[in-house]
Formats: C-alpha cells, sequence, structure tokens
C-alpha cells in the first residue's frame, strides 16, 4: 500500500510526496530528513493523503497532482489551509 500526501509547510506552501508508511514519512518530513524542500521550509501538518495499490500508481497520481497550480490543488482536493 502506498500513499499520495499532500502537506501544509510553515511558509504557507504546499508539498506533495509518495510514501508506504505516511506517518513516519511525515515525522521525517518535519525532522528536516524527508528532503531539501521540507528541510527549508518545514513540514507543519499533512492535509490530505489517498491510498495507492502499488508504487507505479501512487507515483503517477504524484505527478498529476503536482502539475497543478496552488487554486487547483486546493479545490479539486479539498484542502483546507488554516
Amino acid at each position: 500500500m502506498y500513499f499520495v500526501y499532500v502537506l501544509l509547510c510553515k511558509n504557507n506552501s504546499l508539498y506533495t510526496g509518495v510514501t508506504n508508511n505516511i506517518e513516519r514519512r511525515f515525522q521525517e518530513h518535519k525532522n528536516s530528513k524527508g528532503g531539501h524542500y521540507t528541510s527549508a521550509f518545514k513540514a507543519d501538518k499533512i492535509l490530505y493523503k489517498e491510498k495507492h495499490p502499488d508504487k507505479s500508481s501512487a507515483l503517477k497520481r504524484e505527478k498529476q497532482i503536482k502539475s497543478w497550480s496552488r487554486q487547483q490543488k486546493i479545490k479539486v482536493l479539498g484542502l483546507r489551509i488554516n
């Protein structure tokens, strides 16, 4: 089982990624061990996650979501940014 997720960062930006363990990956992002972007802009909370049966489908969905504008992500995924 894989997940596509969207994080809200401390600078109010959105970060999209893929993992097979969402809680572990979120903690890595929060502890600046999850990638360059979240090391710089600090992950704040998980806004969205969806399950996928395999890595391939999760990566395809991640690519699709990353191609969207911020406003499309908020609208299509129903994100609540407060």
